[in-house]
C-alpha cells in the first residue's frame, strides 16, 4: 500500500511569530549591506562626472551611475515592504501576548472567585449582626458594674457645693492663722544692730575736746582700759 498511495510526510509545525521576524530581519541586513555598497559606487562615480569632460566618456560613467541609482531604488523598495511585514508581525505579536495576559487574568479571577465563594458560605451576616448587638450590650453591663464598684459610700446625694465651697474656703483661713501662730516669736529672734542701740539709748561717744578732757581725767592704756594712778602703783 505504501508502494500505491506513498508513506504519508511529516508535516513541519508553522514557524512562529518570532521565527518569521527574524529570517525578516535577516534579510533586510542583507539589502542593507547591498545598499551600502551601491551608495559608495555611486559616489565614485559623482567624483569621476566631476573630473571628467563633457562627452562621451562623461556621458557613459552618467549611464553607470544611472543603472547602479536604479540598483539601489529597487532595494529601497524590498527593505521598505520587508520593514512593513516586520512592523505587522510585531503587531500581531503583540495581540496575542495580550490575549495570554487577558486568560491569565481570567483564570485567576475564575480561581479567586471560587476560593471567595467557599470562604462566604461560612460567614453568616445575621451571625455578625447578632455578635454585635452582643457585645455592646456586654460592653454597658460592664460600664454599668465598674460605676456601681466605684461609687462612694455614705455620701448624701444632696450635697450643696456652694457650701462645700464655703467649708474650703473657712479651712484655708484656719490654716493660714496656724501658720501665723507657728512663727518664730520676736524675743527668739537674732537682735539686730539698730535695735539694740535704740532699746540700750545709750549717749554717743564722745568727739573732738571732750574726748581729748576725758582721756587726761581717766587716761587709757595701751589696751584701752582705764590706766592705773601712779600714786597707787608708789604704795
Amino acid at each position: 500500500m505504501k508502494r500505491v498511495f506513498g508513506a504519508q510526510k511529516n508535516k513541519e509545525p508553522p514557524p512562529t511569530i518570532q521565527e518569521a521576524t527574524d529570517r525578516i530581519n535577516k534579510r533586510g541586513e542583507t539589502v542593507d549591506e547591498k545598499i551600502k555598497k551601491l551608495d559608495a559606487e555611486l559616489a565614485r562615480y559623482k567624483e569621476q562626472i566631476k573630473k571628467t569632460r563633457p562627452g562621451p566618456a562623461q556621458e557613459a560613467v552618467k549611464a553607470r551611475a544611472m543603472r547602479v541609482l536604479k540598483q539601489k531604488r529597487m532595494y529601497e523598495g524590498q527593505r521598505d515592504m520587508m520593514y512593513n511585514q516586520t512592523f505587522n508581525l510585531d503587531q500581531v505579536a503583540f495581540a496575542t501576548e495580550g490575549i495570554k495576559d487577558a486568560q491569565q487574568t481570567m483564570s485567576a479571577l475564575k480561581s479567586a472567585n471560587k476560593e471567595l465563594k467557599g470562604m462566604m458560605k461560612t460567614v453568616n451576616i445575621s451571625d455578625i449582626d447578632s455578635m454585635q448587638d452582643e457585645m455592646l450590650d456586654m460592653m454597658d453591663i460592664s460600664t454599668e458594674i465598674q460605676e456601681s464598684l466605684g461609687r462612694s459610700y455614705n455620701v448624701p446625694d444632696d450635697i450643696d457645693e456652694e457650701e462645700l465651697l464655703g467649708e474650703l474656703d473657712a479651712l484655708e483661713a484656719d490654716m493660714g492663722a496656724e501658720i501665723e501662730s507657728d512663727a518664730v516669736p520676736s524675743y527668739l529672734q537674732p537682735d539686730r544692730e539698730s535695735d539694740l542701740d535704740s532699746e540700750l539709748n545709750l549717749p554717743a561717744a564722745p568727739t573732738g575736746n571732750a574726748a581729748a578732757v576725758l582721756n587726761r581725767v581717766n587716761p587709757l592704756d595701751d589696751l584701752g582700759f582705764p590706766a592705773v594712778p601712779q600714786a597707787s602703783l608708789r604704795n
